[in-house]
């Protein structure tokens, strides 16, 4: 799986970085309450560090972290990008929007 980060991303993250160059990216996807885990929900996470339970992705940005056995339910190319004028990120591919309006969570 390739995650690529646009520019405003890139630019809207780069503060917590600053913060804590230590931490990691995790898109985290949550099916509870959900009724199916194919209809899950994605979310951008700011962590300290990985859970036992999880992979390093590759980016053009920095390693992105997600659960183990959850990259099934993404397309092998993704892209994050944030839109300034909505204040949100956006998780989409080449063949479908993911979750256009994917919430940021400091969690660090």
């Amino acid at each position: 799986m390739n995650i690529t980060f646009t520019e405003a991303a890139i630019h809207k993250l780069e503060p917590y970085f600053t913060r804590d160059p230590n931490g990691y990216l995790k898109i985290y996807y949550d099916t509870d309450g959900c009724g199916c885990v194919v209809n899950g929900v994605s979310f951008l996470w700011f962590v300290e560090k990985p859970a036992e339970d999880e992979v390093i992705l590759s980016s053009n940005y920095k390693p992105v972290l997600m659960q183990k056995g959850k990259e099934v339910f993404f397309d092998e190319e993704l892209k994050i990008d944030f839109k300034e004028q909505y204040q949100l990120f956006q998780l989409k591919s080449p063949n479908q929007m993911i979750n256009p309006r994917m919430t940021f969570v400091d969690k660090y």
